[in-house]
This record gives C-alpha cells, structure tokens and sequence, in this order.
C-alpha cells in the first residue's frame, strides 16, 4: 500500500477475480451477463474483487472482507442509484480496464464505544463514524483530541467523524469539509449544534484519536454509527484511523476519486 488514503499505482495485477452483486435486478442481470462472458472464481480463491452495485453495496462489501480479514482490490461498477464510489458500468473490455485502472489505498477508521451496561464494541467504517441522539431530547458530549479535552459540552443532535473517502458522503450533507484524498486529516463536523452556536467543526490529523463521552447517557441516550453498524445507548466513544488495514480501490482513470473528490468542492 502507499500513503494512506492517495495513489498507490496505476494498473491492477489480473490474477483469478471474483464477481459479487447487490441484490437489486440490475445488478442481478448484470452479474449474469459478465459471468456469460468471462471466468470468475470464489471470494476466497480470488486476487481481485468486481463489486456491482451501489455505494452501500461497495461499503457492505468492503465491510466484509475487514470482518473475514482477507482485503483484496476492489473494482466497483454502479447498477445503484448515486455511485460516486464505483465506476461506470460497462459489460465489454474489463481485462483492460482493469489493467489501465488506478489504485487507491482508503484506510477506514477503528471505532471502540462503550455502552451505558459496561460492553465494549468494535466496528470499522470506511465512510464515517456518527453519533446520533436516540430520542428528542438534545445530545450532551464532550469532544477530546489524544485525550485533551477541546469541547467540554457539544450540545446537538449528533457529531461525527469522516475519512477523506467519506467526506463527501453524511460529512457534507452536515456542513462538513471536503477532505481531498491523501491528506491525512479526519473532519470532525457538529450536526444541528446548539452550543457552542458558532463552532463548526474541526480538521484533526489522521494520527491522533477522536474521543467522545455522552454526558448524561440515560436521559439523553446516544447511538454511535460506523457506516450502517449501529451501537445503541454509548457512553464513550474513541475512533481512529486504523491504516494497517488500509483497503484498495480501482477506478478508470477517467472516473479517478481523487478527482471526483476534487470536483465536488466546485458542485452548484
């Protein structure tokens, strides 16, 4: 792998691929039709990942492989709705597309929560990390950075924490950053805060740890959030990036994620 979250190198090293779909029709048919047209192997067996489906489904897919601990390069084709992780679909020509691809390493972050009745749990995300006020009552939190308090009471309805691949996702709908690829920051970004009114958030490196305690987790519960993998009723939270198990994405170079990255900081 290169520089956490930038280019690694141009090209994919074609080795045995598999071939994993979305449940939804359009990737079904389309799974059909690339399985009539070219030879794929098991998940298990393989060097290389085509991926079809939506973003959601590329997360679940990556989500896995960190669970199995077998990361293998992945090759997203969109037969979603948004896509902006996965590249065109197109049925012809993917030995070379895969060839001429470029690779991407996205290092996902490590979060550990604490629960009200004392269980520790661990998940990933490659997206985000959020937490998110369970009832109507607002959600008190203290913010620290490596164990420095910064924000001894975020009144809101949540925060979070977004990778540079992530940024573009929750992060921004929030107000958040966008974090071009390969520059080692996470974007800590308020959701609906109520005090402090003007605080906005923060770019903190990708070195340091995020850590967050819910002041009065009875009356105001909270949920922490990796990707879709909930934990419900948190006490603390501690996240981190966790770049030894850094994972690899393959884009024509015509659809790079750096630059869609790039180009949405210019989006109207």
């Amino acid at each position: 792998m290169g520089e956490t979250g930038g280019e690694t190198k141009r090209g994919a090293e074609m080795g045995a691929l598999a071939l994993v779909a979305s449940p939804a029709e359009s990737a079904q048919a389309a799974e059909a039709m690339l399985r009539a047209r070219y030879a794929f192997v098991p998940p298990e067996e393989a060097d290389l990942v085509i991926a079809l489906g939506g973003d959601g489904f590329l997360l679940h897919t990556l989500h896995e492989m960190l669970k199995r601990g077998r990361v293998l390069p992945v090759f997203g084709m969109n037969r979603g709705t948004v896509g902006f992780l996965m590249n065109e679909w197109r049925l012809d020509c993917l030995e070379e597309r895969l060839a001429a691809a470029r690779r991407f390493s996205v290092a996902p972050l490590h979060m550990e929560a604490v629960t009200v009745a004392g269980e520790r749990l661990t998940n990933n995300a490659i997206n985000e990390v959020s937490l998110l006020r369970e009832t109507r009552q607002t959600a008190w939190i203290e913010v620290s950075v490596n164990g420095r308090v910064v924000l001894p009471q975020l009144v809101c309805d949540g925060v979070l924490v977004a990778t540079p691949a992530g940024s573009t996702a929750y992060n921004l709908s929030a107000n958040g950053p966008i974090l071009p690829l390969g520059s080692r920051l996470m974007a800590l970004t308020p959701i609906s805060p109520f005090r402090p009114r003007r605080w906005r958030g923060a770019l903190v490196p990708d070195d340091l740890t995020v850590g967050f305690r819910v002041l009065d987790p009875v009356k105001r519960p909270v949920s922490a959030v990796a990707d879709q993998l909930e934990a419900r009723d948190v006490s603390t939270v501690e996240i981190r990036v966790d770049s030894a198990r850094a994972l690899t994405l393959l884009f024509d170079p015509e659809h790079a994620l750096d630059e869609r990255i790039s180009m949405e900081q210019f989006a109207v």
